[in-house]
């Protein structure tokens, strides 16, 4: 309709030309000149007299795209009526693709399009034009926009969005776009289809053009197909020993639909295990898991029959003219005998026994049996973690508990322990049962004080005064409740200088028998109290209760007695002094054992080590000790036995001894080292003032024939040069002992 009035609008404003240069146009119209395009920008009136200056005339100009000439394609052409031909008037160009997509001749204003149009690309162009004085440069005209539209030509072929499309159509279902060329397509035999399509545009006529596309159809699934079991039995094998809730075996029914449309629940609808088996469906595989319920027994029962049904969860009701969408099957469960451990009668065993029956007494029994058909024999034990003191015992044949050990309930009210029953011939096969033994009361204990009590009484009290309460407890339980009886003994009954009352109410009273009491002639009393209670046997027992004179002042507060301790509170007991005693003893002990050893430690040689081996090793401290800081023996004797003195002490002792060393003849012909040693060795054998240890020293013996001499000064009391000693008397104290030594061995030696 638009272009049918373009083309009107246009067809009219070519039959008129002259009435375009008389009359003005407005300033935006469209036309499409037939031959020439021209937009006249003003003109003269030939039938008026007087010019007048009229605004740009434009038009819209139309272009087809796509060109393929080998000039440039013309546009149109631009013309105002101050335009003499001479030159004088320049036309400029400016918008969208003015200078390079767009070119005008500036002096004669036509216009042409340079390169080819695609109407796809940009269907409109918008220009402005305008007139200028070449000499002056200022406009003529003023400006003014026109239009140029693209005419589309059939140019491209019809494109799908896509190369591939993918559809998917419920199976069964009625015409849509895509039309099925098939009735009741069923997806079970065949899912996917492969469809090309082609469009043409022009209406599919000649010179047209096309473009295809291809369409993958997929039919979806709907629930057209019902559960089918393969078989319509199943056989399975089932332990009698198998826990609750193990499963079982596992069904299948199939089902040619897929997704939600192939769900299937499983059920039990009847049999003789309905109440012993359950089923439940793997959502993953859509099988029936058989599991047991209840457990099971070979010997009551070994074969149950069940029948199971398979129902499609989402049913279509489109094909429930198919027939139901549900099927049953046969599940024969053969349960097997399984050698069982002994069951016991009871879960758990619950015995009374009193406190006061005597050993090997039966408190009880316990039953199990072998519950498999053999009925194998039983025997009974108790578990001895339960019962580490071996109180009870069991019969092994009939199960009866009895005693082994006497029974306290004060010590322990109940006795949990554990009693195992195993198959004789397969002691594997056990179970264990709890059994709780209480131990009930009998009246044992007798009643007691509550506490201790340890009163006192002024010496200024009066009679019939009120100086002490007494309670009792019993151990023993008492179902009606305690009730104590309090009386003096018989033997203070009469005598006693205090009376005691029975409050009727499980405590007594002590009050005085007399006015005044005196510390001095008797400071403390024992007041014996007997205690009975009213159970079956009555027990009795006797407490005593000390009383303490004291002296109180006129309000009966306490001032002073004669036991510390009740009048400092702070002050040392009677059996803290004497542990204090005790102590101060064991110290002075210690004291005298420790001087003891310390004087015995003196006596006893400087090396006490089993191991040691003497070496002769001197140490000086000081100047001038020279030879008489050692101890060790004189290597001069090996060399001359001759030169013993009988009358000599050890020397590694202090000779603070009452014995003296009993010294055996020397073998003077003898002078071998050998009999020297053994001779010295029977020598501390037989001396009772020895260590306990032998005294073995080593010398490095020379030899007679030896060339080199000795050059220990140890040795030389044995040789014989001449050495004057007398200088060392010079010498002072501090070498008095070697002049003493040196000087008496030359005096020996000379005579």
């Amino acid at each position: 309709m638009m272009r049918t009035y373009h083309c009107f609008w246009l067809l009219f404003w070519a039959g008129q030309p002259h009435q375009s240069f008389l009359t003005p146009l407005p300033k935006r119209t469209s036309g499409f000149p037939e031959k020439e395009k021209i937009l006249v920008l003003s003109g003269n009136s030939r039938r008026d007299v007087h010019r007048s200056k009229r605004s740009w005339m434009w038009n819209q100009f139309f272009l087809l795209e796509e060109y393929t000439g080998t000039d440039y394609q013309y546009v149109g052409k631009l013309h105002s009526d101050q335009d003499k031909g001479d030159g004088s008037l320049k036309y400029i160009l400016s918008g969208d693709g003015a200078g390079d997509l767009f070119i005008i001749n500036e002096n004669t204003g036509d216009i042409q399009a340079t390169k080819r149009l695609d109407r796809e690309e940009k269907p409109v162009y918008i220009l402005r034009a305008q007139a200028i004085n070449r000499r002056t440069g200022r406009p003529v005209e003023p400006e003014s926009e026109f239009i140029i539209k693209i005419h589309d030509i059939n140019d491209n072929e019809p494109m799908f969005t896509k190369d591939v499309y993918n559809a998917s159509i419920p199976e069964m279902s009625d015409v849509g776009i895509i039309k099925t060329a098939l009735l009741n397509m069923d997806r079970e035999n065949r899912e996917q289809y492969q469809v090309v399509i082609q469009a043409k545009d022009m209406g599919g006529q000649m010179g047209g053009l096309s473009g295809t596309t291809t369409v993958n159809i997929t039919l979806t699934d709907v629930n057209d197909n019902p559960p089918r079991f393969p078989q319509s039995t199943y056989q399975f094998r089932a332990p009698e020993s198998m826990p609750p809730e193990s499963p079982v075996g596992r069904i299948k029914a199939n089902d040619a639909d897929v997704d939600e449309n192939a769900e299937i629940e499983y059920s039990i609808t009847e049999g003789d295990g309905y109440d012993m088996f359950g089923i439940t469906t793997d959502k993953d595989t859509q099988e029936g898991i058989i599991t047991v319920k209840k457990a099971l027994d070979f010997e009551n029962k070994n074969l149950y029959i069940l029948k199971v049904e398979a129902t499609n969860t989402h049913v279509d009701p489109r094909f429930l003219y198919l027939g139901p969408f549900k099927d049953s099957a046969t599940v024969r469960i053969q349960v097997e005998d399984v050698d069982e451990p002994p069951v016991f009668s009871r879960p758990a065993y619950i015995m009374e026994v009193k406190e006061d029956v005597p050993i090997n007494s039966v408190i009880g029994t316990v039953t199990a049996q072998d519950p498999d058909a053999a009925k194998n024999p039983v025997k009974y034990s108790v578990d001895r973690h339960t019962d580490m003191d071996r109180v009870f015992n069991i019969n092994s044949g009939n199960g009866s508990i009895f005693t082994s050990k006497p029974l306290d309930r004060e010590t322990l009210l109940w006795h949990n322990i554990t009693v195992i029953a195993a198959e004789i011939n397969n002691p594997k096969q056990s179970s264990r049962v709890p059994v709780f033994i209480k131990v009930l009361d009998v009246n044992d204990n007798a009643p007691e004080f509550a506490m201790f009590y340890e009163t006192f009484v002024c010496e200024n009290a009066k009679a019939e005064q009120l100086i002490q309460t007494l309670s009792a407890v019993d151990k023993d339980d008492s179902y009606s409740g305690h009730q104590f009886s309090f009386s003096l003994a018989p033997e203070a009954a009469s005598s006693s200088n205090f009376t005691l009352q029975d409050n009727r109410d499980n405590t007594a009273g002590i009050f005085t028998r007399k006015t005044r009491y005196n510390r001095h002639e008797m400071s403390t009393y024992f007041l014996p109290v007997v205690i009975s209670d009213n159970d079956y046997p009555i027990q009795s027992s006797t407490e005593t209760v000390t009383i303490r004179v004291c002296a109180c002042d006129h309000r009966g507060k306490m001032l002073s007695c004669n036991a510390e301790a009740l009048i400092h509170p702070t002050g040392l007991s009677t059996g803290a002094l004497i542990a204090i005693l005790l102590c101060i003893i064991i110290l002075l002990v210690t004291v005298v054992l420790f001087a003891a050893l310390r004087r015995q430690r003196k006596k006893e040689p400087l090396i006490i080590s089993k191991e040691d081996i003497r070496d002769n090793i001197v140490s000086y401290n000081d100047e001038g000790g020279g030879e008489e800081d050692t101890q060790a023996f004189d290597i001069g004797t090996l060399r001359n036995p001759e030169a013993i003195d009988d009358n000599k002490l050890r020397r590694d002792i202090v000779p603070e001894t009452l014995f003296m060393p009993r010294r055996t003849a020397t073998a003077r012909d003898n002078t071998d080292v050998r009999d020297f040693i053994n001779q010295r060795l029977k020598e501390n054998d037989t001396d009772p003032t020895a260590p306990p240890y032998d005294s073995l020293a080593t010398y490095a013996y020379e030899g007679n024939g030896s060339v080199a001499e000795s050059l220990s000064s140890l040795e030389s009391v044995t040789t014989d040069g001449d050495q004057d000693y007398d200088y060392l008397s010079d010498w002072g104290p501090r070498f008095k002992k070697l002049a003493d030594m040196y000087g008496t061995m030359d005096s020996d030696k000379d005579s």
